[in-house]
């Protein structure tokens, strides 16, 4: 009876956080939303699906430990780029401690595509020094995923401001496959590690939707808006001068990439991937 398993969801006004907790609710799980803000208008929407919304901090114990107290899941996602890199590993090794310690019996973490694969990229490894944390504290059931690249950050301010003037300006290669996922698809798979979270324990699940050129993906998008969208390769020293981070990351995408079994995934969850072009067309550009 999913109606009487509690799950804490964090990060519930952001896009992880927000697309799980809406996924669960729509499954008939109780939600408890936890947020900095909970008089904020993202808040108040998951109050009206029928979330229980709950302040918290992720670098508060005392909050966490109140979210936490009497759920029976939690959904941990922790921000980068809002965080900082140390921040976020401290931030999630912690949620994963007091979960342990205030007896959480399933908790799933959402980690990054290739985090295993010591890519050398700060905001991978970290999440898989996050990663062995929550394995070695012996949670009765736990599942990690793995997103990919997400398809909304092409409107994130990242990128949306050169789509608008009809440029996909990304600094990779135009020959480099990526692969990627809708942020609705990753609130999917957190309630697939839910629903079963007995065959899914100690499983860690890279996850993606498609799979394309940064060319094909300009063209889908301008498809999606009506005008042409031309790909265009952002200098990698450029991308450097705003973050060494992200520069690291989009130099590993041209020399390795991500490797998530699409179709093998798809067969095994029943859940059917969004493709980019599905994706776009759902976009208010």
């Amino acid at each position: 009876m999913n109606d009487q398993k509690e799950i804490l969801v964090t990060g519930a006004t952001g896009q992880q956080g927000g697309a799980v907790a809406r996924e669960l609710l729509a499954r008939g799980y109780s939600v408890r939303a936890m947020t900095r803000k909970p008089d904020g208008e993202k808040a108040q929407a998951l109050a009206k699906l029928g979330a229980e919304v709950v302040q918290g901090d992720l670098d508060d114990v005392a909050s966490l430990q109140r979210a936490i107290k009497g759920v029976w899941g939690v959904f941990a996602v922790q921000n980068t780029w809002e965080a900082g890199v140390e921040t976020e590993e401290a931030q999630g090794k912690r949620l994963a401690e007091v979960s342990k310690e205030g007896g959480v019996h399933h908790f799933v973490y959402s980690s990054v595509g290739s985090a295993h694969r010591s890519t050398g990229i700060p905001h991978f490894d970290n999440k898989w020094r996050v990663e062995e944390t929550v394995r070695g504290l012996g949670f009765p059931s736990h599942t990690i995923i793995r997103p990919v690249f997400f398809m909304d950050n092409f409107v994130s301010p990242w990128f949306k401001p050169g789509i608008d003037e009809g440029k996909l300006m990304v600094g990779i290669k135009p020959s480099t496959v990526l692969q990627m996922i809708a942020v609705e698809d990753i609130g999917k798979y957190g309630a697939w590690a839910f629903d079963n979270h007995q065959r899914l324990n100690s499983r860690a699940i890279d996850i993606a939707g498609d799979a394309r050129t940064m060319p094909e993906a300009a063209e889908i998008i301008g498809s999606a808006v009506g005008k042409t969208v031309e790909f265009a390769q952002a200098p990698i020293e450029e991308v450097r001068k705003f973050s060494e981070d992200f520069a690291v990351m989009l130099e590993w995408f041209d020399a390795v990439g991500y490797d998530a079994d699409i179709a093998g995934l798809s067969e095994e969850s029943g859940i059917r991937p969004t493709t980019l072009a599905k994706w776009a067309s759902k976009v208010a550009w």
